[in-house]
């Protein structure tokens, strides 16, 4: 199954508000109409465990026309997760071309709430804060169920889903400071969807084609299987400092292929469009405005 958070024409997300919607058949149909006192964000459906799950998914079977995708505006794929974490430098082809080593654990930071938005949204800076901003198709990864000291064999287990994610970043002040939270921050640099798609949607996500279009030119094209450290691995790692909450938002690194790296280097120009995908999961597309 797969879900967004949309505003709909008419509906409570209208109000100015997102509401949760399942996806399917190219319609949106927003869960509260399905099923009577149902989630309205994903968190809530998350929070409602497998029993809930099974209530949407019973309900989708008798579901109305909905709205077309068209009709519809998305916002992040996920609201307001506990947290979202962002590994960096999981890909050697990623972390060569930016002349960083890949350590022997991952290399972790997170990334504001402010900084997320959703497909088809516009993400503006100012040019004095950075002329150097890039970007980098990553899978995510959603909590479903506490993970506490979980071992690689089991990780998968505490996986709720999957979305695109975007993390774009101003690669100026990522080297000129020590922590890379702040460069992927700004407002809107993380961009995340269309879609939350099911685990039982993605058998195995060390197997998934994802890509990135800069102005019409493909400029990262790679597979997940090419992680340094597999998601398994990753969930079973950052579970052993703390417990992932439900829905926490995992950002599992990007390959090869960015746009510092690049000669010319390619960076992101206003009214530049972004888009990053990986299969099965979702094309995630950005509009870029710089302002003087």
């Amino acid at each position: 199954m797969r879900f967004a958070h949309v505003y709909v024409p008419g509906s409570a997300g209208d109000a100015g508000s997102p509401i949760l919607a399942l996806v399917q058949g190219g319609r949106a149909h927003p869960v509260p109409e399905l099923l009577a006192g149902g989630p309205a964000t994903l968190q809530e459906l998350i929070d409602g465990g497998d029993d809930l799950l099974r209530r949407v998914r019973d309900a989708a079977a008798r579901a109305g026309a909905g709205h077309p995708l068209d009709d519809v505006a998305f916002a992040s794929a996920v609201l307001a997760p506990p947290v979202v974490l962002a590994v960096g430098l999981n890909y050697a082809a990623h972390s060569s071309e930016l002349g960083l080593k890949a350590d022997t654990a991952p290399t972790v930071f997170t990334l504001w709430p402010n900084s997320l938005t959703g497909h088809e949204a516009t993400t503006a800076w100012n040019r004095s804060l950075s002329e150097s901003v890039d970007y980098e198709a990553e899978l995510g990864v959603i909590i479903g169920r506490p993970a506490k000291d979980v071992s690689p064999d089991d990780a998968l287990e505490h996986v709720w889903g999957y979305t695109v994610v975007n993390d774009i970043t101003a690669r100026d002040i990522q080297f000129a400071e020590a922590q890379w939270s702040r460069c992927k921050s700004f407002d809107g640099f993380t961009p995340t969807g269309p879609f939350a798609v099911t685990a039982d949607e993605v058998p195995d996500p060390q197997d998934l084609h994802i890509w990135t279009v800069v102005d019409g030119h493909r400029v990262q094209d790679a597979s997940t299987g090419q992680m340094i450290r597999p998601v398994a691995r990753l969930v079973s790692h950052l579970s052993q400092s703390a417990t992932l909450q439900p829905g926490t938002l995992i950002s599992t690194g990007s390959p090869g292929g960015a746009g510092y790296s690049r000669e010319p280097q390619i960076f992101l120009r206003d009214r530049s469009t972004v888009t990053v995908a990986v299969d099965g999961v979702g094309e995630l597309t950005t509009h870029c405005r710089i302002i003087d």
